[in-house]
């Protein structure tokens, strides 16, 4: 059976159409037809190429930068365009260790320091096998928030960034980091600010310092304070043009691994 119907098709079309031709003709219109065919398998095989996978895209920035509300945003746009995305948070409160944190952040509970980063880690180790599936399964995840806040959030309360680095390596990297830019005090200005223990005006200061130190090559920054528009259209351009990139077989990496 032939494996290409349309190259096919459209070479009885040419024959169709010019009767009986001449040798040169006949050749002009076989290698037409050799080029149709080529083209199609050459697509084809990128289709089924077994190195395509899912996109690993991470919002970081401080509290009340926007991140939920354009993560959201996004995921829908995503959609739209008929990619398999699904929307991460972290920390996922769902999960057992995930309520130990979220009683935490509600001030209804009291641990450690160095606890607590742990807790956040173990929250996105619980998730890692899951996560890694989803991608080489071809669904690109967005992601509310990663490794980058536990280590900036807990630096910023003066344990050693290496330190807090430590439990996160080994995570699956993300493709991409959109870091939202804003500053403590434009932020606190915005609705709902003061709810949790970390939304404190200081303490978020030190959080945007930390963040700047953690800024890598996966790493790009868009202005927060722009309007919810703009902000949405850049998102869209650098997450389609990642999306893209995974689907013809950008590998896997592991984060903060030497290389």
């Amino acid at each position: 059976m032939n494996a290409f119907p349309f190259a096919s098709a459209m070479r009885s079309h040419f024959l169709r159409s010019f009767g009986v031709v001449g040798p040169l003709r006949q050749l002009r219109i076989f290698f037409c037809c050799k080029i149709m065919s080529s083209a199609m398998q050459i697509r084809m095989a990128g289709c089924n190429s077994d190195n395509s996978r899912g996109s690993l895209i991470v919002l970081e920035g401080l509290d009340r930068s926007g991140k939920t509300s354009q993560s959201n945003r996004l995921v829908s746009h995503l959609k739209d365009k008929g990619v398999s995305v699904e929307l991460w948070r972290f920390p996922d409160r769902t999960t057992a260790i995930g309520q130990m944190i979220s009683a935490y952040l509600a001030n209804e509970s009291e641990l450690d320091d160095r606890a607590i980063h742990l807790l956040f880690s173990a929250n996105r180790w619980e998730k890692r096998s899951l996560m890694e599936s989803k991608l080489r399964s071809g669904i690109s995840l967005i992601v509310d928030r990663y490794s980058y806040s536990g280590v900036a959030f807990s630096s910023a309360k003066g344990l050693d960034l290496e330190w807090c680095k430590g439990p996160e390596v080994g995570l699956v990297a993300p493709d991409l980091v959109i870091y939202l830019d804003i500053s403590a005090e434009k932020a606190s200005e915005r609705g709902g600010y003061g709810a949790e223990r970390y939304e404190q005006l200081e303490f978020q200061k030190k959080v945007a310092k930390t963040y700047r130190t953690l800024n890598d090559d996966s790493w790009k920054i868009i202005d927060g304070c722009l309007p919810v528009e703009a902000v949405e259209e850049q998102l869209r351009e650098l997450a389609m043009g990642t999306v893209l990139s995974c689907q013809k077989g950008k590998p896997l990496s592991k984060l903060w691994s030497p290389k």
